[in-house]
């Protein structure tokens, strides 16, 4: 009885006494751990402040004496002559953009454009100098520069003239040289030869312009070959008013049948022993008939005089 009374009394005194133990410990238990992470963490090195180098300061008065900066009539004080130093020339470049008015290059011709959003890759392809080039922005084509690639055309500028060339332009493009015309060649035509044969020659006798002697031999190869031997001859029919009056001969070559007959070029035959020429056929008729016939009276219109040329065949 009296131990629970005494419990009571003093319990409030131990649950104090046991807080004070908890934070005790658990004080002391976080104090290590926040004491080892601090020494783990290595000590940083105190950085210095960085001095600016100095440069070295020339020594030598040679640029004072070269160049009196505070005297421009005197001169350098060395005595030398000022030798000015040579600036770069810089090339006259056209103003403003170029357009389609732009004048028409009197050189090259455009063969291929290849134009791109960059126009670092954009090319073209120009003949120009005898041959062909692939040419960028920048690059030069018979001495002018490349400005500007556009789809259809190339713009190029030269000590402040700009030009364009058009893609599918061939004014300037090369001509080639002509080759002079070939003359048709003419085909030389074998001679044939229109001379009455020797053996049918032989046989026929000049007396006089108008009077001839034939051997009978003769009038009939004659007849069996005419067409042979008047193959260059020519016949045509000469008309008087509405009627055929005869046969104009033409084509009668020296030595041909013809030529030996007395039969000059221009005659007309008019007739043959009462037989009229009047035409080609009529006049072969006349011929066969006549085959047997002792003597030939040929009527012949020459210069417009009758002439009349006889035949003895024997």
């Amino acid at each position: 009885m009296n131990l629970d009374v005494s419990a009571k009394r003093f319990f409030p005194l131990v649950i104090c006494v046991l807080l004070a133990a908890t934070a005790y410990f658990q004080a002391s238990g976080v104090g290590s751990f926040v004491a080892g992470s601090v020494a783990a963490t290595p000590a940083r090195a105190p950085q210095l402040a960085r001095v600016p180098e100095r440069r070295a300061v020339a020594s030598d008065a040679k640029p004072i004496l070269e160049r009196n900066a505070f005297d421009s009539v005197t001169g350098p004080l060395s005595g030398l002559p000022i030798i000015e130093p040579k600036l770069p020339v810089e090339e006259k470049k056209p103003t403003g953009e170029p357009s389609i008015d732009t004048p028409k290059c009197d050189f090259g011709q455009v063969l291929l454009i290849a134009a791109t959003s960059d126009p670092d890759r954009s090319h073209a392809k120009i003949f120009a100098e005898g041959k062909a080039q692939k040419r960028m922005i920048g690059e030069e084509v018979n001495g002018h520069a490349i400005e500007q690639l556009a789809w259809n055309r190339v713009y190029l500028a030269k000590d402040g003239n700009r030009c364009q060339m058009k893609l599918g332009d061939k004014s300037n493009a090369a001509k080639p040289a002509r080759k002079p015309a070939r003359r048709p060649r003419r085909r030389r035509r074998r001679a044939r030869s229109t001379k009455l044969p020797a053996e049918l020659a032989n046989k026929i006798q000049k007396v006089s312009a108008t009077e001839f002697k034939i051997e009978r031999s003769v009038v009939d190869e004659i007849l069996d070959k005419q067409a042979e031997l008047m193959r260059f001859t020519r016949l045509r029919p000469i008309k008087t008013g509405d009627r055929v009056s005869g046969l104009r001969v033409s084509r009668v070559r020296k030595g041909s049948l013809l030529d030996t007959l007395g039969i000059n070029n221009g005659d007309e035959l008019r007739s043959i022993n009462g037989f009229e020429l009047t035409n080609p056929q009529k006049a072969l008729e006349a011929y066969g008939r006549l085959r047997t016939a002792d003597s030939l009276k040929l009527q012949v219109l020459r210069g417009g005089k009758p002439v009349t040329i006889e035949f003895q065949i024997q």
